[in-house]
């Protein structure tokens, strides 16, 4: 007997977690697992060849938006980063990412591992504000910065921020060439994006990064070009999301 509501109580959990699974804001581009990996609280990174293959599938305006910069992007690298969490107990989460968000001194020594020198540097080396208006609206907020980034130097950055009662929106792009080490161009002004996006769905907290550039390409550098990128893009989300 005992065995059995045990047995019964394990299918009831997995009905559950199915059922929550499934009421998630994403399309069948996610793969079970992954719903599952959500479920449980955890941090879900995803590396994505197009921004047609986009998880993200919600009628919220924070959401229409930020898939639609990235398609604008038209990214030939990109990554998902993608947390959900309870409402309960979170009810200021919202206010929390704005203000680590635009507490743009201290992305200065976020943590960044690279692959290629098998070390630890930081993220961002230096982080200047250049100017910072909010709009009359009173819930935008549009920043410059310069924001120092080896081995691609000083990328003087756009950064716009949403504060609804809907949604908070970051996003983040760059305003100049980038070179690596000097010597090879890799990206064009404006084709490099990092955007953080908070809406409520249900119970739930949906925190949903995403990142990309629309690199040039160089001969026998692609693929090194595109890990530092791509793992960069990563590591400011989660740092983000661990903050909060």
């Amino acid at each position: 007997m005992n065995k059995f509501y045990f047995g019964m109580n394990v299918l009831g959990t997995a009905l559950l977690c199915a059922a929550a699974a499934a009421a998630l804001p994403f399309n069948s581009r996610l793969s079970a697992g992954e719903k599952t990996q959500l479920t449980e609280g955890k941090v879900l990174i995803r590396n994505i060849d197009y921004a047609s293959k986009m998880c993200l599938d919600s009628n919220n305006a924070g959401a229409k938006k930020i898939l639609g910069d990235i398609a604008d992007l038209r990214p030939s690298y990109l990554a998902e980063v993608i947390q959900i969490r309870p409402y309960a107990g979170n009810e200021d989460l919202p206010r929390r990412l704005a203000e680590k968000l635009m507490n743009i001194q201290e992305y200065v020594g976020i943590p960044y591992y690279s692959e290629q020198g098998d070390k630890w540097y930081d993220l961002y080396s230096s982080a200047a504000i250049v100017s910072d208006t909010v709009r009359q609206d009173g819930t935008t907020h549009d920043v410059k910065a310069d924001l120092t980034m080896e081995p691609f130097g000083t990328i003087h950055t756009t950064i716009e921020l949403y504060n609804t009662p809907d949604y908070v929106y970051y996003v983040s792009t760059n305003d100049n060439e980038l070179w690596y080490f000097d010597k090879f161009k890799s990206i064009n002004s404006r084709k490099m994006k990092s955007a953080i996006l908070l809406f409520r769905d249900g119970d739930n907290w949906v925190l949903y990064g995403a990142g990309g550039v629309n690199a040039i390409k160089i001969p026998f550098l692609e693929k090194r070009i595109e890990t530092s990128f791509i793992n960069r893009i990563k590591t400011f989300c989660n740092y983000m999301f661990d903050k909060i």
